[in-house]
């Protein structure tokens, strides 16, 4: 909402129902007052009902055409979204089995230096790898929730 229908305390919907009604009153009240028979006055006034049963099933129509397209349009914004999480866990894993490689390999390296160092590093990586795809595990059970 912007900020000038928050100054005013009146947005769109709100006119609308309210010319809305206001058409409905001016009529009935033009019709009331009108110099009519009683026959000519029901027929006006069936008339009008039939014009705003038109007007009526023709907003219905607009309101689900809308509520369609843009449930449509979460749909497909959802699937977009997805699809970038499972691209993105995928290239996670891909760099972890990269980092666990190199892992490896900077262990075999530092075997014959130290091997209480190269423990310790393989252990932090490990312990990153399992935390990284902890994460990427929430984050689709998070989006298949929200399927």
């Amino acid at each position: 909402m912007s900020d000038h229908e928050n100054q005013n305390g009146m947005n769109t919907k709100d006119f609308l129902i309210g010319s809305l009604i206001g058409g409905f009153v001016g009529a009935a009240a033009a019709l009331l007052f009108a110099p009519k028979s009683g026959k000519e006055l029901r027929h006006d006034i069936n008339e009008q009902a039939k014009v705003a049963k038109e007007r009526t099933a023709d907003w219905t129509s607009t309101a689900k055409e809308n509520t369609t397209n843009f449930a449509r349009s979460v749909s497909d914004q959802s699937s977009h979204l997805l699809e970038k999480v499972k691209d993105l866990a995928s290239s996670v894993r891909k760099d972890m089995a990269e980092l666990t490689e190199s892992a490896d390999s900077l262990t075999d390296d530092l075997e014959g230096i130290s091997e209480e160092i190269a423990a310790s590093v393989k252990k932090e990586v490990e312990d990153l790898q399992r935390s990284v795809e902890e994460l990427v595990r929430e984050v689709e059970e998070k989006e298949k929730n929200k399927e």
